[in-house]
């Protein structure tokens, strides 16, 4: 188990087997020497749709009654409108979610009284967590007094007012529900609007849902659902509700990097802090000041504040997941939008309906105007993390190594080392080597002047890590 871009994870077996346990008494016990907390203090819980999330989270509340806390169970809400809960009461919060990884692993999520926990957080709650010993025998699920109500309508209530009545009115919206604890607020939220919602695809069991790299079967139902129900467009989020999905006319996805340029200028910001994945056509962007983060909202968390420190008033930020995060107050609707600083799925998907409904045109024709490349992602599953390590050594160790890894692709003219290794190839194609800070993949990242220039490289980025990784591996066994 360890700490990636938000949170720990590991392997359901290692957090039921004492993880969840640990980390949620290192937590309790940072935040009690911060002085954020103290004795019979309340301590929210949320969890997501995960078969093994409910059993966590008993873990979890047997380690903070241990130190003398209070659980407060909110049941399975989204992280989001669980962070708004928590600052609406002052309180911290665990969220039992592995987000989008599949079931096998899951994670927590830890939110102090102000907000998400930075990396300084991270590093304390795991030197707690190493001096933890476990208890005795099982732990029991504990029965908590739900606030799953009032932390739910909190948050479809900030949801509600951000638009004007009647905004969405015209419009078929399907919502693909799968297993996301977003599914029933998107329905709520998006008919309190007058769009006609269509519920489409739930389970009732956990599956996996990469907004960032959805799978061919995925991209086939979301055509399929557009076409034979003459849908407008198509809105989802992840396991958690942290992360946008919105499906064009088409059921052609759009970016989630280009949905937070959208929110950012629905709420009229003047600073965007994005991580180096996030698209390089956000640069331009017109009267948006453009920063540059490592992936993981604790980094662009932290450069919001020191927008916000060095005296800009309108600020957000957004990953290339299209998670939406505001550092700054903003009047939506004539109403205060209060700083939400945590991923949300909610504000990037109103602001591109509200954006097609007020303009009268199709999502593929807003995508359109904007000046993007064309990018892409995807991931090898199962891949070591003692593999991606090495793979980034010897890419790092010198520009020869690059240029005979790139060889198939083409020369290097340009390389960021921010978060991974961006490199940009002549011809201005960009590919992007990064190890998953929470999973056992390897991504890749490209950006192309066309779509099918972008599938080729990004097929052909995949290839090279993978006869990498086999060439390495038959080398070990000589």
């Amino acid at each position: 188990m360890k700490f990636g871009t938000s949170g720990v994870r590991g392997l359901v077996e290692d957090l039921l087997g004492g993880g969840a346990y640990i980390y949620a008494t290192g937590f309790a016990r940072h935040m009690l020497n911060r002085g954020d907390l103290n004795d019979g203090d309340e301590v929210l819980v949320g969890q997501d749709y995960r078969q093994s999330s409910p059993e966590i989270a008993n873990i979890c509340d047997a380690a903070l009654r241990a130190e003398g806390l209070v659980p407060i169970h909110c049941g399975a809400v989204p992280t989001p409108a669980l962070a708004l809960f928590a600052a609406e009461l002052g309180a911290p919060a665990l969220m039992i979610t592995g987000s989008h990884i599949p079931a096998d692993r899951n994670g927590i999520k830890f939110y102090r009284p102000d907000g998400e926990i930075d990396k300084c957080d991270e590093a304390a709650i795991a030197d707690e967590a190493a001096r933890v010993e476990l208890p005795l025998g099982a732990c029991s699920p504990v029965n908590n007094l739900s606030a799953a109500e009032a932390c739910t309508s909190l948050f479809a209530a900030r949801n509600r007012d951000l638009l004007p009545p009647g905004a969405l009115t015209g419009l078929k919206i399907g919502v693909y529900q799968h297993s996301t604890v977003a599914r029933d607020l998107l329905v709520d939220v998006l008919s309190s609007y007058g769009a006609t919602v269509v519920p489409l695809g739930r389970f009732e069991s956990f599956i996996p849902v990469d907004t960032e790299a959805l799978s061919p079967h995925t991209l086939t139902l979301l055509r399929e659902w557009v076409s034979s129900l003459e849908l407008d467009a198509i809105v989802s989020a992840d396991g958690d509700g942290d992360r946008p999905l919105v499906a064009d006319e088409g059921g052609t996805p759009l970016r989630g990097d280009l949905l937070g340029v959208v929110a950012a200028k629905f709420l009229g910001a003047t600073t965007v802090v994005t991580p180096v994945t996030s698209n390089s056509g956000i640069e331009n962007a017109r009267n948006l000041r453009v920063v540059r983060t490592r992936v993981g909202s604790p980094y662009v968390i932290a450069e919001m504040n020191e927008a916000v420190r060095a005296g800009d008033g309108n600020v957000v930020g957004f990953e290339a997941n299209g998670g939406f995060l505001t550092a700054s107050p903003f009047i939506a609707n004539g109403r205060p939008f209060k700083p939400l600083p945590t991923r949300d799925s909610f504000v990037p998907i109103l602001a591109a309906l509200n954006l097609m409904a007020c303009r009268q045109v199709k999502l593929s024709e807003i995508a359109g105007q904007f000046d993007f490349f064309v990018a892409k992602a995807d991931r090898l599953e199962n891949f070591p993390t003692e593999t991606s390590d090495a793979l980034m050594r010897h890419l790092r160790s010198s520009d020869d190594a690059i240029s005979a890894f790139l060889a198939p692709l083409g020369s290097s003219v340009g390389k960021s080392d921010v978060d991974g290794l961006r490199i940009t190839l002549a011809g201005g194609d960009v590919i992007h080597f990064r190890p998953s800070g929470n999973a056992p993949e390897m991504r890749c990242y490209v950006e192309s002047k066309t779509d099918r220039g972008a599938d080729a490289l990004l097929r052909s980025g995949l290839d090279i890590i993978r006869n990498w990784a086999e060439g390495r591996a038959g080398h070990a066994r000589m």
